[in-house]
Protein backbone atom coordinates (compact mmCIF):
# COMPACT_ATOMS: atom_id res chain seq x y z
CA UNK A 1 0.00 0.00 0.00
CA UNK A 2 1.53 3.14 -0.82
CA UNK A 3 1.24 6.55 1.08
CA UNK A 4 0.65 9.73 -1.39
CA UNK A 5 2.30 12.51 -0.19
CA UNK A 6 1.20 15.57 2.08
CA UNK A 7 2.00 18.74 3.47
CA UNK A 8 1.88 16.54 6.88
CA UNK A 9 4.13 14.31 5.10
CA UNK A 10 7.49 12.62 7.42
CA UNK A 11 5.84 14.24 10.25
CA UNK A 12 6.43 18.05 9.50
CA UNK A 13 3.70 20.55 9.06
CA UNK A 14 3.36 22.85 6.20
CA UNK A 15 -0.19 23.57 6.40
CA UNK A 16 0.36 26.38 9.68
CA UNK A 17 -1.61 29.76 8.18
CA UNK A 18 -0.21 31.83 11.69
CA UNK A 19 3.78 30.41 11.09
CA UNK A 20 3.30 31.28 7.48
CA UNK A 21 2.42 34.65 8.29
CA UNK A 22 4.81 34.94 11.24
CA UNK A 23 7.95 33.84 8.76
CA UNK A 24 6.62 35.70 6.11
CA UNK A 25 7.11 39.14 8.27
CA UNK A 26 10.66 37.59 9.64
CA UNK A 27 11.33 36.99 5.85
CA UNK A 28 10.34 40.43 5.04
CA UNK A 29 12.40 42.59 8.11
CA UNK A 30 15.47 40.22 6.52
CA UNK A 31 14.83 41.50 2.67
CA UNK A 32 14.59 45.14 3.71
CA UNK A 33 18.15 44.68 5.65
CA UNK A 34 19.62 42.80 2.50
CA UNK A 35 18.13 44.72 0.01
CA UNK A 36 19.69 48.46 1.49
CA UNK A 37 23.52 47.11 1.32
CA UNK A 38 22.86 44.88 -1.43
CA UNK A 39 20.93 46.88 -4.15
CA UNK A 40 23.13 50.27 -2.46
CA UNK A 41 26.40 48.34 -3.62
CA UNK A 42 25.20 47.20 -6.82
CA UNK A 43 23.98 51.01 -7.13
CA UNK A 44 27.38 52.84 -6.00
CA UNK A 45 28.95 50.93 -9.24
CA UNK A 46 26.34 51.33 -11.62
CA UNK A 47 26.50 55.01 -11.40
CA UNK A 48 30.21 55.60 -10.63
CA UNK A 49 31.55 53.33 -13.23
CA UNK A 50 34.30 51.72 -11.57
CA UNK A 51 35.07 48.77 -13.42
CA UNK A 52 35.19 45.98 -11.63
CA UNK A 53 33.75 42.29 -12.62
CA UNK A 54 30.17 41.58 -12.54
CA UNK A 55 31.41 38.56 -10.07
CA UNK A 56 32.98 40.82 -7.25
CA UNK A 57 30.43 43.51 -7.44
CA UNK A 58 27.56 40.54 -6.54
CA UNK A 59 30.08 39.13 -4.31
CA UNK A 60 30.53 42.71 -2.38
CA UNK A 61 26.86 43.56 -2.67
CA UNK A 62 26.09 40.07 -1.16
CA UNK A 63 28.29 40.48 2.08
CA UNK A 64 27.06 44.27 2.75
CA UNK A 65 23.43 43.08 1.97
CA UNK A 66 23.78 40.16 5.07
CA UNK A 67 25.91 43.24 6.98
CA UNK A 68 23.19 45.56 6.85
CA UNK A 69 20.54 42.80 7.26
CA UNK A 70 22.30 42.06 11.02
CA UNK A 71 22.54 45.31 11.97
CA UNK A 72 18.38 46.31 11.16
CA UNK A 73 17.83 43.07 13.05
CA UNK A 74 19.75 43.89 15.91
CA UNK A 75 18.46 47.11 16.27
CA UNK A 76 15.38 45.72 15.89
CA UNK A 77 15.77 43.08 18.77
CA UNK A 78 17.41 46.14 21.02
CA UNK A 79 14.39 48.06 21.11
CA UNK A 80 12.41 45.10 22.15
CA UNK A 81 14.84 45.25 25.13
CA UNK A 82 17.34 42.99 24.36
CA UNK A 83 20.82 43.86 24.94
CA UNK A 84 23.58 44.61 22.06
CA UNK A 85 25.49 41.46 22.38
CA UNK A 86 22.72 38.91 23.11
CA UNK A 87 21.12 40.92 20.38
CA UNK A 88 24.21 40.87 17.88
CA UNK A 89 23.96 37.23 18.48
CA UNK A 90 20.47 36.48 17.85
CA UNK A 91 20.30 37.92 14.88
CA UNK A 92 23.55 36.17 13.65
CA UNK A 93 21.96 32.44 14.59
CA UNK A 94 18.89 33.27 13.53
CA UNK A 95 18.80 34.14 9.68
CA UNK A 96 22.57 33.83 8.34
CA UNK A 97 21.31 30.99 5.81
CA UNK A 98 17.93 32.90 5.19
CA UNK A 99 20.29 35.99 4.34
CA UNK A 100 23.06 33.90 1.96
CA UNK A 101 20.03 32.41 0.23
CA UNK A 102 17.93 35.61 -0.31
CA UNK A 103 21.32 37.20 -1.67
CA UNK A 104 22.15 34.49 -3.91
CA UNK A 105 18.06 35.06 -5.35
CA UNK A 106 18.47 38.61 -5.61
CA UNK A 107 22.05 38.77 -7.47
CA UNK A 108 21.36 35.45 -9.50
CA UNK A 109 17.80 37.16 -10.62
CA UNK A 110 19.79 40.10 -11.36
CA UNK A 111 22.55 38.53 -13.20
CA UNK A 112 19.82 36.34 -15.07
CA UNK A 113 17.76 39.24 -16.43
CA UNK A 114 19.87 41.97 -17.29
CA UNK A 115 23.29 40.07 -17.32
CA UNK A 116 25.02 41.92 -14.88
CA UNK A 117 25.12 43.94 -11.88
CA UNK A 118 22.83 46.78 -13.40
CA UNK A 119 19.78 48.02 -11.46
CA UNK A 120 16.88 48.95 -13.81
CA UNK A 121 13.28 49.86 -12.81
CA UNK A 122 11.75 46.62 -13.86
CA UNK A 123 14.28 44.18 -12.64
CA UNK A 124 14.59 45.22 -8.44
CA UNK A 125 10.69 44.59 -7.89
CA UNK A 126 11.75 40.82 -9.50
CA UNK A 127 14.72 40.77 -8.20
CA UNK A 128 12.86 41.48 -4.35
CA UNK A 129 10.38 39.06 -4.81
CA UNK A 130 12.94 36.45 -5.81
CA UNK A 131 14.61 37.32 -2.47
CA UNK A 132 11.26 37.11 -0.59
CA UNK A 133 10.27 33.51 -1.65
CA UNK A 134 14.14 31.89 -1.66
CA UNK A 135 14.27 31.79 2.29
CA UNK A 136 10.72 32.08 2.91
CA UNK A 137 10.11 28.45 3.39
CA UNK A 138 12.73 27.36 5.78
CA UNK A 139 12.23 30.42 7.57
CA UNK A 140 8.80 28.77 8.22
CA UNK A 141 10.49 25.79 9.05
CA UNK A 142 12.85 27.31 11.40
CA UNK A 143 10.03 28.45 13.11
CA UNK A 144 8.42 25.04 13.15
CA UNK A 145 11.52 23.44 14.56
CA UNK A 146 12.26 25.41 17.29
CA UNK A 147 8.70 24.60 18.59
CA UNK A 148 6.84 27.99 17.81
CA UNK A 149 2.81 26.52 17.60
CA UNK A 150 0.28 28.00 15.36
CA UNK A 151 -1.77 28.80 18.73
Amino acid sequence: MSESFTLTSFGFDWQCRKTWLRSANNTAWCLLGCAIGDLGTIAFFQYTGIPWPVILIMLLAMVNGILTSIALETLILIRRGMNFRVAFKTAIGMSLISMIAMELAMNLTDIALTGGAILTWWVIPIMLVAGFLAPWPYNYWRLKKWGKSCH
